[in-house]
């Protein structure tokens, strides 16, 4: 080495040590940082796993059937129906010639209504008994003439033949006579209907004709001149669902009400039922009757007729919102002591819309789940909800 040369500041040997040394570190540093990334990744994973497993238990609220227990109410729309009610029609042709009540008038039976005016039926009348004066003229001749042959047939004066001619044509004409008395009487019977009189007492509810109106007998287009119905008596018919019909009984009573009585109940009784079911309806028809002398209710009425019928003995009841529906039926999820769903068959004996009767297949002491999940099965693992 010459004189005028500096020796280095650090040995090469040092530096390179010390890169070594700072490449190891970073070298840990990466691998700390690295098993750091993967532990924590792990951690997560196995926590969203957990988590999914958690959140995959559903939370259910739990209620228990209500043993049913008195009577139950069951109202059904009415059709209010006059006891007696008809439609007079006219049977003869003819022009009204008067009208003597209108709607709303009281009447009785036999009081008559109107009148028609009938010239043809009055000229039908005088030519038949035209017609019958000649025929008993005929048969009077007749008579005289067989009587005076039956005496000299007695004297051998005319023959045998010639005799019961005369006989035979007096057998005819007395027929021809019946005939002509039998078509008189047929006239003046229909005479009779020129006069329109009450079927029976009660109230004039409908007049369809005016004076001068032409009235056509047999016009099946005809809406009828009267409608008189006796509302002293009132017949009211519902149609029960079948469900109910084995709990309603004649003389049963029931509570039926109206709207322009609000607040007023009155009572009506079970007078007969069709005794069959209605296939289109599912329905049986009862018919109750009422006392109406008092003329409060109205034949047309909308009513509402209640019933209160016995509940069966030992059955349940729930809420609509418990029941499900699957392919094989209705079913019910309850909970079982392991805490997972026990799938139960039920059949309803009675919906009451928000409420059902459980006829078969839930006991009193089962823990019934409420709104459950569509997708809920049988086995299934639940979680129940804090106070269920």
């Amino acid at each position: 080495m010459s004189a005028d040369q500096t020796p280095p500041d650090h040995p090469p040997a040092a530096d390179h040590s010390r890169l070594r040394r700072a490449g190891m570190i970073a070298i840990v540093i990466v691998v700390v940082v690295v098993a750091i990334g993967l532990i924590s990744r792990g951690l997560a994973g196995q926590q969203l796993k957990t988590t999914n497993l958690t959140d995959a238990v559903p939370t259910v609220n739990l209620i228990r059937p209500i043993v049913n227990g008195g009577d139950q109410a069951l109202t059904l729309p009415g059709d209010v129906q006059a006891n007696y009610d008809a439609v007079i029609h006219a049977r003869v042709s003819g022009y009204l010639k008067m009208w003597y009540v209108d709607i709303g008038a009281q009447v009785k039976a036999g009081q008559v209504l109107a009148e028609i005016d009938t010239p043809e039926l009055d000229q039908q009348l005088a030519q038949a008994k035209a017609d019958l004066a000649t025929a008993q003229a005929n048969g009077n001749l007749a008579k005289i003439t067989a009587n005076r042959w039956a005496a000299l047939l007695v004297k051998d004066a005319v023959s045998k033949q010639e005799s019961d001619e005369k006989t035979g044509d007096l057998a005819a004409k007395t027929a021809l006579t019946q005939a002509a008395q039998a078509n008189v009487d047929r006239l003046v019977a229909l005479e009779a209907f020129k006069h329109i009189v009450a079927p029976f007492n009660g109230v004039v509810t409908a007049r369809n004709t005016d004076i001068g109106a032409l009235i056509a007998a047999g016009n099946p287009t005809d809406p009828g001149l009267f409608t008189v119905a006796d509302e002293n008596r009132l017949r009211i018919y519902v149609r029960a669902p079948q469900t109910y019909i084995s709990q309603i009984k004649v003389g049963q009573t029931a509570e039926v009400s109206v709207p322009e009585h609000p607040g007023q109940a009155f009572k009506a009784v079970v007078t007969s039922t069709a005794d069959a079911v209605s296939a289109q309806s599912g329905t049986l028809l009862v018919e109750l009757q009422i006392d109406n002398s008092g003329g409060i209710m109205k034949p047309g009425d909308y009513a509402q007729v209640a019933f209160n019928l016995p509940r069966a003995a030992g059955g349940v009841s729930l809420p609509a919102s418990a029941l499900m529906f699957r392919k094989s039926g209705l079913a019910v999820a309850t909970l079982g002591s392991d805490n997972r769903v026990v799938m139960k068959a039920v059949s309803i004996a009675v919906d009451h819309g928000q409420t059902v009767d459980i006829a078969s297949g839930l006991q009193p002491g089962d823990r019934v789940i409420d709104n459950p999940p569509d997708s809920l099965a049988s086995h299934d693992l639940v979680r129940v909800a804090s106070g269920g």
